[in-house]
């Protein structure tokens, strides 16, 4: 994840006529290349956990303060025991890795469609879509076995029988909607990885988490530069109906993704009540501050689309990232 690669732009207008078939070979031929080293480096280096990230998480507090969710509210963190923090550091962990399974598991079942979907299975998109899926389905194995070892006690109240429903219902309709999949995609990519990002750096992280923080982020960046590379095309292919949930609803959706990564369940393993605890938390200024820093780089790939005009960011991701009607920083850069 936080891939530095350049992504292929374009300066198609969400409401102008494709460019011309030539510009458009080009343009495809170039991103087929990028790809292809995609593909390459993906196969040039494989990583399997079992053998290669081995080791168990400590008994301790698996996170420092300062990442756990609940620090943004001081007057409650500050109440708890220092066995209250170990709980409540290693059930947010859990909630993450818990969430990062499920989403993979996700991600995998539309990149199935879109494979059944494709005309063309030479198509080098195809053969990228087989090597991500093998990478996450090696990371979700090595999450399952961080699960077993943190032993999390906490029952997740959004996961509930409507919420299967709704899965079932929504999946079909994302996958339709090619665009809208990938910007989940990307929304659900740069979320963990500011949290790993952070995890990974601070001295007092337990070492194993560390470990896997740093592997899983690296093979995440090339799926992140995968994501940012088609998007223009498959902006560029919508119809309108699309186009206005990538503007109006896609903001929501990358909210709602930053906020249900901490499930309001783990509080009640220390004490405090779920939703109100929850929701105390995702107002706070500093768990505001991380989500604009976590989904301020959606923006890149859908202002280079031109998914909006020149001083339109819609309302939705203006408050999503923390920006004004142009798509400029509110806040003083924050440190990356």
């Amino acid at each position: 994840m936080g891939s530095t690669m350049d992504t292929e732009t374009t300066t198609l207008h969400p409401d102008s006529e494709p460019k011309s078939e030539g510009r458009t070979a080009r343009t495809s031929g170039s991103v087929d290349q990028r790809i292809n080293r995609l593909s390459t480096a993906s196969l040039k280096r494989i990583i399997e956990p079992d053998v290669d990230v081995t080791g168990e998480i400590g008994d301790g507090q698996v996170l420092p303060d300062e990442i756990i969710s609940l620090s943004n509210v001081p007057e409650l963190f500050d109440r708890l025991t220092d066995e209250q923090k170990k709980v409540l550091a290693r059930e947010e962990f859990a909630s993450i890795v818990d969430t990062g399974i499920r989403f993979e598991s996700v991600l995998m079942a539309g990149f199935s469609f879109e494979i059944v979907a494709r005309r063309d299975l030479t198509d080098p998109r195809v053969t990228y879509l087989l090597h991500e899926m093998g990478e996450e389905t090696r990371h979700s194995r090595l999450f399952v076995r961080l699960l077993q070892q943190v032993k999390p006690t906490a029952k997740n109240p959004i996961d509930g029988p409507l919420a299967r429903i709704a899965q079932h219902v929504l999946m079909p309709f994302l996958t339709a909607m090619p665009s809208l999949f990938c910007l989940l995609v990307l929304s659900g990519e740069e979320v963990p990885d500011l949290m790993q990002k952070l995890a990974a750096e601070h001295p007092e992280t337990d070492p194993m988490i560390k470990a896997v923080s740093k592997y899983h982020r690296q093979e995440e960046a090339r799926h992140l530069a995968f994501a940012r590379m088609i998007f223009p095309e498959q902006w560029a292919a919508a119809g309108r109906f699309e186009r206005f949930l990538v503007r109006h609803l896609g903001s929501q959706i990358a909210i709602a993704m930053f906020d249900t990564i901490v499930h309001p369940g783990v509080y009640a393993t220390v004490g405090l009540p779920t939703w109100q605890t929850w929701k105390a938390v995702n107002r706070s200024p500093g768990r505001t501050a991380l989500r604009h820093r976590a989904l301020r780089p959606l923006l890149t790939p859908l202002l280079e689309a031109d998914v909006f005009r020149h001083g339109r960011v819609p309302k939705g991701w203006q408050r999503a990232c923390g920006v004004d009607r142009f798509g400029h920083d509110l806040a003083p850069a924050e440190a990356a």
